[in-house]
């Protein structure tokens, strides 16, 4: 990431605020969407970037974030259909060059990964670490 990329992220939860702060103090122009405004206090007071309320599958939300401009999408709600959703649009009517998307099905995250959708599965990724713990103890 040796260069200034505009990055809109969908989802101001635990995941999305660490994603934003890091990707901020590295210099890049974040903006930030989250359908609760409660949320978005999770980012940190030294944010630099831009705070939009509303929903990640609303277009105009996303014009309003930049989605226009944005080198990278990310999708990480609570929800796999937001995400799913929010990362078609970025991905199909947008055009953003890369995308990826929380995804807790592991079927779900399989088939969009197989469209094209970069897919982080939890569910998976958590189970094989618990797995792999097995024996290495």
């Amino acid at each position: 990431m040796g260069t200034t990329m505009n990055i809109v992220i969908v989802g101001c939860g635990r995941v999305g605020a660490r994603l934003a702060g890091t990707l901020d103090q590295a210099g890049h122009r974040v903006s930030v969407v989250d359908i609760q405004s409660a949320a978005l206090r999770r980012l940190s007071p030294e944010f630099s970037g831009t705070a939009v309320v509303g929903t990640g599958v609303d277009e105009d939300v996303l014009k309003l974030a930049g989605i226009e401009e944005a080198d990278a999408f990310f999708a990480v709600t609570n929800g796999d259909n937001t995400n799913l959703m929010a990362a078609q649009l970025a991905q199909k009517r947008f055009q953003t060059p890369q995308v990826a998307a929380r995804v807790y099905d592991p079927v779900r995250a399989e088939t969009y990964r197989r469209m094209g959708i970069y897919t982080v599965c939890p569910t998976t990724t958590i189970a094989s670490l618990l797995l792999d713990s097995l024996s290495t103890s």
